[in-house]
This record gives structure tokens, sequence and C-alpha cells, in this order.
């Protein structure tokens, strides 16, 4: 009988890079817990949970509204000409939020702006936990009062689920940023998100906060 030919095609396994002799392998160095606590982690748990309770009458502790994170973004529209732009942008916001941002791209391609289809024009980051509460602490009490002709937040920028929009003009209004070495000055979109259900308990939840609120 004549033995039938295998005509599978033969795939080929991939090199494996083998170590050389004398090197070891490479360990994680595991993190190292911290004991801080930011300033108003501490103040949520110990006032702003207890007014709130009282105020709406929550009758589970899980029902009481918090801040679940803040996000930062930053459009910069120079970018379709000059990649360098979104670069340093990122920069800033690295030093503004204490965390790497992302570089955003475009979805699609459009000829009037010069614009192709995943080209960066601008930057964001999400800041959660410590990094927020640090980050609302420096707002608030360091970032806005350095406004020009600052006369409050709008409370009507609530969009209905219990997040709250702000729109900052000029990045420099933050401590970490060196007026001697700013070459370009970007606006800024901060949002911050909240468990609220509804927009007065999102704003009750901020002005807990010392959110300064037009009145």
């Amino acid at each position: 009988m004549a033995k039938q030919e295998n005509t599978e095609p033969k795939v080929k396994k991939p090199k494996v890079a083998k170590p050389a002799p004398g090197d070891a392998p490479k360990v994680k160095t595991p993190r190292v817990a911290s004991d801080y606590v930011a300033r108003l982690t501490t103040h949520y748990e110990k006032v702003i949970r207890a007014e709130m309770t009282k105020q709406f009458g929550y009758k589970n502790a899980m029902q009481v509204p918090k801040i679940t994170k803040v996000v930062l973004n930053m459009g910069i529209g120079e970018g379709v000409a000059d990649r360098k732009k979104v670069d340093q942008a990122a920069g800033d916001l690295a030093l503004i939020a204490g965390q790497k941002p992302v570089i955003t791209k475009s979805r699609k391609s459009i000829a009037t702006y010069k614009l192709r289809d995943g080209q960066a024009i601008g930057t964001k980051v999400t800041l959660r936990k410590t990094r927020m509460y640090d980050f609302i602490d420096r707002l608030v009490n360091i970032a806005l009062p350095r406004i020009r002709d600052f006369r409050g937040l709008n409370p009507k920028s609530f969009d209905g689920r219990g997040n709250y929009s702000i729109g900052v003009k000029e990045h420099i209004i933050f401590p970490e940023i060196d007026f001697d070495k700013v070459v370009d000055s970007w606006g800024m979109d901060i949002t911050v998100c909240t468990s609220a259900r509804t927009d007065e308990e999102a704003r009750a939840l901020l002005a807990a906060f010392q959110f300064p609120f037009r009145q």
C-alpha cells in the first residue's frame, strides 16, 4: 500500500532567546504599602458622611454619595500641526495630576481641519482615591482662588446624574507649573464624578468639600 502524504503545512516554532549564563531571572520588587491618608479622606469619613446622612435621612451608610473619580482633559488643537505641543501638554498635566496621562487621538479624518485618523489631539488623566482627594484639595484651596476675576463656580453645571464639570481657561493656575518654563497656556476640563443620584445631593456633597459655588 502507498503511504499517505501529510499535506498539513509545517508551522515554524518561534525562537525563544536563551538567557545568557550567569544572568539571574528578573524579579519584580513588591510595592511598599504607605500609611499616608489624604486630609479630605479623613474629613469625609468623620464629618461629611454624618452631615449628608442628617440632611437627606439616609438609612444605610452605603447610600451616602461620595466622589468616585476626577477626570482631567486637555484638548490641544495646535497638535494637528505640531506633535510637540501635545507632548508638552502631557508633561504639564503629569505635573498637575501626579500621574502619567494618556494621549488622546482622533477617531476619524476631517479634511476641513486638516485632521487625520489616529492623530494626537489632546491628553487626559483619571484620578482616584488618594491622588483624587489630594488634587481636589489643591484645586479648591490653591488653584481656583488664583483665577483672574474669580466669582465662584457655576452651580448649574451638573449633568443630571451627579457629575460636575469645571472649565479652566489657563492651566498655569496650578502651583506645580513654573511660569518661567511655560511656553504655551492651554485650557482644561475638570469633571468630578460622584455616586449621587440627583444634582441636589451632588451639590450638597461638593459644597461640603468647600467647592466655592456662586451664590
